[in-house]
């Protein structure tokens, strides 16, 4: 990702969009190039729910915001300048090896502030775009550039703000830059709803599990299949006596097969 030169390379994907096969190369440049990076305020922090919401290391854990774990600072003079606007990417910088260079794009006005231990990304626009910018950090090669290049320590690494920008990444037209962002945030938007319906399933599940099996103090189910409306009460027993204990069969060493010794004979 990183060259000791500012040599640019023309770099060409595997796959590409039919109307841009054409448009030749992708360029190479410094990540410093397309976005300014700054890090965040310090200032005291509290969970009391009180003051401005702040962001933490936590709140993009799963890379994505999540309001429910932020900090909560007073008013303090010059804080509007940290105020995250939409299109905003966050990247955690200092943080356990396997978290360093996880980010977060912010799609919504949440009321927050950029906060310390996460460095935050204002892409230059028209020019480039935020979440096609947002997905190519995202990449394994990117992250794993940017891990090599941290900072070890016992329990975290870091990697400071003037080597994140000095990273090489390589980009196209703007044009193509927002058509690869369109296909990538699609399937998210697939991926987001199969989550949910698979939550909604996990639920179901457990509803039916609290009716398909008697209540505490209870020998019948309140939900029963057709067939099995009229058997009568379930028989509690201890759980001793519904299972069956297989005893392990003993392994008996032939000498025949492997001597006296031990060793297989051939």
């Amino acid at each position: 990702m990183r060259s000791k030169s500012d040599k640019k390379k023309p770099l060409v994907p595997s796959l590409r969009f039919p109307e841009f096969r054409e448009a030749g190369a992708w360029e190479v440049k410094r990540l410093g190039e397309i976005a300014s990076i700054s890090n965040g305020l310090t200032a005291d922090q509290s969970s009391d729910s009180n003051g401005l919401k702040v962001t933490r290391i936590e709140t993009i854990s799963e890379g994505c915001i999540d309001i429910s774990k932020v900090g909560y600072i007073d008013r303090i003079e010059g804080v509007e300048r940290f105020g995250l606007r939409i299109g905003d990417i966050l990247f955690s910088h200092i943080n356990s090896q396997s978290h360093i260079g996880k980010t977060a794009l912010v799609e919504e006005d949440f009321d927050l502030y950029h906060g310390m231990n996460l460095l935050r990304l204002q892409v230059d626009k028209p020019e480039n775009n935020p979440r096609f910018t947002y997905y190519l950090l995202n990449t394994e090669f990117f992250r794993k550039s940017v891990q090599a290049r941290s900072n070890q320590a016992v329990n975290q690494a870091s990697i400071n703000q003037t080597e994140v920008g000095n990273s090489q990444i390589a980009v196209p037209s703007a044009k193509e830059q927002q058509k690869i962002a369109h296909c990538l945030s699609s399937l998210d938007e697939v991926i987001g709803l199969q989550a949910k319906k698979v939550q909604a399933l996990k639920q179901h599940k457990k509803g039916l599990m609290q009716q398909l099996f008697p209540a505490e103090g209870e020998t019948t189910p309140r939900l029963r299949f057709p067939e099995f409306r009229e058997a009568g009460a379930w028989e509690v027993k201890e759980l001793s006596a519904a299972l069956a204990y297989a005893q392990p069969t003993p392994f008996i060493v032939s000498t025949e097969q492997y001597g006296t010794s031990g060793t297989p004979v051939l």
